[in-house]
């Protein structure tokens, strides 16, 4: 086997196994990590919210136990160094968001006298 055709194979090689991404093929250690790393987030902000260590694992039954507790831990050991705070959630487990404004009360009111005087000029 000549230098040049193992450097093509070599090539091909390099080339197959950096387009996996682009193909859409999953990686294992890359979902792993960002499982990972999104279960310390996870017990991180049940910390930073002033949760149990418990309500963080009933929470999130999915995410890992481990890792959560090592997010929660980082999280304790940093607001104890800077002293701060808990922050109180405001919405609490399992209770869907307040829903969202889309008018002020000046545009609804407007809208509902524009409503009632086109209705008004339709009858008529």
């Amino acid at each position: 086997m000549s230098l040049r055709s193992s450097l093509a194979i070599a090539a091909a090689l390099l080339l197959l196994t950096t387009a996996c991404d682009r193909l859409g093929l999953a990686d294992p250690a890359k979902e792993a990590a960002q499982k990972e790393s999104d279960a310390k987030a996870t017990g991180s902000a049940c910390r930073h919210a002033g949760r149990a260590i418990e309500d963080c694992y009933a929470l999130n039954p999915d995410a890992a136990r481990a890792a959560v507790y090592a997010g929660w831990k980082e999280m304790n050991d940093y607001m104890r160094e800077n002293k701060i705070e808990n922050v109180k959630p405001e919405i609490a487990p399992n209770e869907p968001p307040p829903p969202k404004a889309e008018h002020s009360e000046e545009e609804s009111s407007a809208s509902a006298s524009a409503s009632a005087s086109a209705s008004a000029k339709s009858k008529k």
